[in-house]
């Protein structure tokens, strides 16, 4: 394995309408439920998620699915698909005042996408697709790639350049966990610097790092006990954004119910989250 370069503590800044995610200040946060639900359900989210953030001082992004193309099963919801999905997003968009940020699995959905979200996500088991990476780099919104369950912090760095390589330097790089034999991530936080060495702002996809992939009989289950524990520890390591799955009630979810984190949890979390990186953060990393 190629080892990354020494990491100079310094990131890219993405802008992201009024969210800047790697200026050194408190982490960004993006969050939302797995997959939209309804309309009106994006939009209950959308503004207790905002409105905590808005209350703590930390920038917010509103992330969702319209559509999960790669569920355990072929029988587990996939969302209302892109004409509704993306309806749902710019009524959030426009409702909260909040930048949106949904997955893209195939080229052909790109520029609906971005006439919408103002982040491209490439989902972790597309994360070497040249073609799609390539187009949503193209549109000049910001691409958040997942890091691919199966490739190491430093193989991203040909992801990064397939983006670069467009002239869109606004790209983000989400660690979220690692293949740990079957049915089971870990997170392996050497990643963060080592991500953050590719001059990238990082993000932790807390979440989704504590699936169990295929564990479920059909769904993917869960270890959210440990969501504060791991946000805690990413914090703590420096990263430029939250990446949280979240639901009023979990249980009912209609994706990854197993690792979303309860509405009622986010604003303790979001607390002890500014505490510790406040903490941990050195004179040299203060914003200007």
């Amino acid at each position: 394995m190629r080892p990354a370069p020494p990491y100079n503590g310094r990131v890219s800044v993405v802008n992201i309408g009024d969210v800047a995610v790697g200026d050194g200040g408190p982490p960004a946060l993006i969050a939302g439920p797995c997959v939209i639900e309804s309309e009106a359900h994006a939009l209950f989210l959308g503004g207790a998620i905002a409105g905590v953030a808005a209350d703590l001082g930390i920038p917010c992004i509103f992330k969702a699915s319209f559509d999960k193309a790669n569920r355990t099963s072929a029988r587990s919801f996939r969302g209302p698909g892109l004409d509704a999905g993306l309806a749902a997003l710019r009524a959030v968009k426009e409702a909260h005042g909040v930048p949106v940020l949904t997955d893209v699995h195939e080229t052909g959905q790109v520029d609906a996408v971005a006439e919408v979200a103002d982040v491209l996500q490439i989902p972790a088991f597309l994360s070497r697709q040249t073609d799609l990476i390539a187009a949503a780099a193209a549109t000049g919104r910001a691409v958040n790639l997942k890091k691919g369950q199966f490739l190491a912090p430093a193989d991203m760095r040909h992801a990064v350049e397939k983006v670069t390589a467009t002239g869109n330097r606004r790209v983000l790089v989400t660690e979220r966990g690692v293949s740990f034999g079957y049915h089971d991530l870990v997170v392996d936080f050497r990643a963060f610097p080592q991500l953050g060495a590719l001059g990238v702002p990082v993000v932790f996809d807390v979440t989704h790092s504590l699936q169990l992939p295929g564990a479920g009989d059909g769904v993917t289950a869960g270890q959210a006990q440990y969501i504060e524990t791991l946000a805690a520890a990413g914090a703590a390591s420096g990263v430029d954004a939250l990446f949280l799955e979240i639901h009023e009630e979990p249980a009912r979810a209609k994706s990854d119910a197993q690792n979303a984190l309860r509405l009622d949890r986010l604003r303790p979390l979001l607390e002890r989250v500014l505490r510790i990186a406040e903490a941990a953060r050195t004179p040299g990393d203060s914003p200007p």
